[in-house]
């Protein structure tokens, strides 16, 4: 699997998004970064004023999680959560997904797929809509730009972690502005 270091963001059929991210870390440090709310904090949308106030996990199939994100200078909480489906660390995660306000109809089915190769981990993301219509909202949204200084973030994160692996067991602070 050649997967570049850039976000790729694709149609995939009639209602799904294809997206495609390489990481320089082992896949156990990404699953990690995905599951466990002091590092999403340190990465998961946190741009332009915005924070992940609130971020619940309860990793089981069957168990819930919450995200809250706030810009305080706006005085604006963003929220959405979701179930997860199926849950194999450290390669699988599949969710729903529902905003609080929707912006597009309906839930999603997120479907992540980790896969390493010498030390290098493709993650491959697939987000199910409930129709054609829900998924060209969230194209036109810019979610690209959005999800890709996410990514980007996630990216340095893992890099801090390559060289001082205690940034992943969460006993180095997270640096000055995120």
């Amino acid at each position: 699997m050649n997967i570049p270091e850039t976000l790729n963001v694709s149609r995939q059929g009639e209602t799904e998004i294809l997206i495609t991210r390489m990481f320089e870390a082992p896949r156990h440090l990404v699953f990690d970064a995905h599951t466990k709310p002091e590092l999403l904090k340190r990465w998961l949308g946190v741009r332009g004023g915005w924070t992940l106030a609130i971020c619940e996990i309860d990793l089981k199939v069957g168990g819930a999680y919450r995200y809250v994100w706030r810009n305080e200078s706006k005085n604006l909480d963003m929220g959405a959560g979701g179930v997860y489906r199926e849950v194999t660390p450290p390669e699988l995660l599949v969710c729903t997904e529902r905003f609080d306000y929707p912006w597009y109809s309906g839930e999603a089915l997120n479907t992540t797929v980790l896969d390493e190769q010498a030390g290098r981990t493709s993650l491959t993301l697939t987000v199910r809509y409930e129709s054609h219509d829900a998924r060209e909202t969230v194209l036109k949204s810019g979610m690209e730009c959005g999800l890709a200084e996410s990514y980007n973030a996630l990216a340095e994160l893992l890099a801090i972690a390559d060289y001082d692996e205690r940034v992943m067991s969460l006993d180095v602070p997270p640096a000055a502005g995120t």
